[in-house]
């Protein structure tokens, strides 16, 4: 399943780089919000992307990607954004 994932990546590609054998595409179909800095709340993201590394996650929201936490009930909530550069929010795992 190499949807949301940018042009010329496979699943295959990912798991190369980052070094993860296990990392996989996920469903957008969940609850992904970022942290909003100084504030106790969370704002919502509406991602086109999800790749699992165990419990990291990197999400894509409006072309950037976000690094994030999968909880236990299939949520992530991230904590930043790495930019749009997939190879490098990679390589910040």
């Amino acid at each position: 399943m190499n949807s949301g994932l940018p042009a010329g990546w496979t699943i295959e590609r990912v798991r190369s780089l980052s070094g993860d054998p296990s990392a996989v595409a996920l469903s957008c179909d969940r609850l992904v919000v970022v942290e909003v800095v100084g504030r106790d709340d969370y704002k919502p993201l509406r991602p086109d992307a999800i790749l699992a590394f165990h419990e990291l996650c990197l999400v894509r929201d409006d072309g950037e990607w976000f690094m994030g936490q999968l909880d236990d009930g299939g949520s992530v909530i991230c904590w930043a954004s790495y930019g749009s550069d997939l190879s490098e929010a990679i390589r910040s795992l």
